[in-house]
């Protein structure tokens, strides 16, 4: 039997929000574990099955994922369900989720599809083929799409699989920490699947930007020093394929002249993507100093 732990990591979360994610989620799973990357005054649990585990102190969505694991553990999981505090899973999306992961012997991981109210349409699940990135749309409600990497907001793992893996890396402190994981899975002989049939709401970034007639995902400047700095610093791995590390590469230049150019504030863009670039460069690692807490 499938006892599945909900590890839900919050900062700074807006309370509605993640009581509509709670609602959703106890249900479909034995337990959920809240872990809060902040001071843990945001929220006291009135469920016997919800747990609290607070950081003290923003360190990094890798960090607080692998403390969550470990007391997922404690709690006797067999799966973990990983989750932002921006997700609301449909009543169905574990159910679909195990059916998908218990046919696919060779996964790392199984995850939804999202939904942005602000797009109006579900996010395609992305697979890099030679030089190409297939984008696969679900055109089959029913399918199940073998894809390179998967965000971790949804994905379901089975612990067995994660150990054999390993965790987070927690270095990457925030951006890429999935992609890293999910290609790090790749190399080790498993494969990453979306489900079609599983649905989950998820806001992707921050309030979009509009350039001319189209509206492109925005993040703060802040984001954006992780985002490129942690690009370098997985370009350096070996063991990461070569056609992700082009297809990547050849995407950067564009997002570093659009932001520093059409989103504002455009310096502070350019200054934290700048940054970035040389600490990737120079190899530097972790949270990054003068960051808010």
């Amino acid at each position: 039997m499938a006892n599945v732990v909900a590890v839900v990591v919050t900062y700074r979360p807006d309370l509605p929000s993640l009581q509509k994610l709670l609602d959703a989620t106890t249900p479909q799973v034995a337990h959920v574990v809240v872990v809060d990357n902040g001071n843990g005054a945001c929220f006291v649990p009135q469920n016997p099955r919800l747990h609290f585990l607070s950081m003290g102190d923003n360190l990094g969505i890798a960090k607080a994922q692998n403390e969550g694991i470990k007391r997922a553990k404690t709690l006797d999981a067999t799966h973990v369900l990983l989750l932002d505090q921006d997700s609301v899973p449909a009543p169905d999306m574990v159910e679909e989720l195990l059916k998908a992961l218990d046919s696919r012997p060779d996964a790392a991981c199984v995850g939804p599809r999202f939904l942005d109210d602000r797009w109006k349409h579900s996010s395609p699940f992305v697979r890099f083929e030679g030089l190409k990135i297939i984008h696969c749309s679900c055109a089959n409600p029913d399918a199940i799409a073998n894809v390179t990497y998967l965000a971790s907001s949804g994905s379901l793992i089975l612990l067995e699989t994660l150990e054999r893996i390993g965790g987070m890396r927690e270095n990457l402190f925030i951006e890429y920490v999935d992609i890293e994981w999910g290609l790090r899975a790749l190399s080790k002989g498993y494969k990453n699947y979306g489900v079609c049939s599983a649905h989950m709401q998820h806001q992707i970034g921050d309030k979009p930007a509009r350039f001319f007639w189209r509206e492109v995902p925005y993040h703060n400047p802040l984001r954006h020093f992780y985002y490129f700095r942690n690009a370098f610093l997985l370009y350096k791995e070996a063991w990461i394929p070569c056609n992700w590390k082009i297809l990547h590469a050849s995407r950067l230049p564009l997002k570093f002249v659009f932001y520093s150019l059409f989103a504002k504030p455009r310096f502070e863009h350019f200054k934290m993507m700048s940054l970035g670039l040389l600490d990737g460069i120079r190899g530097k690692s972790g949270k990054f100093q003068g960051a808010p807490h």
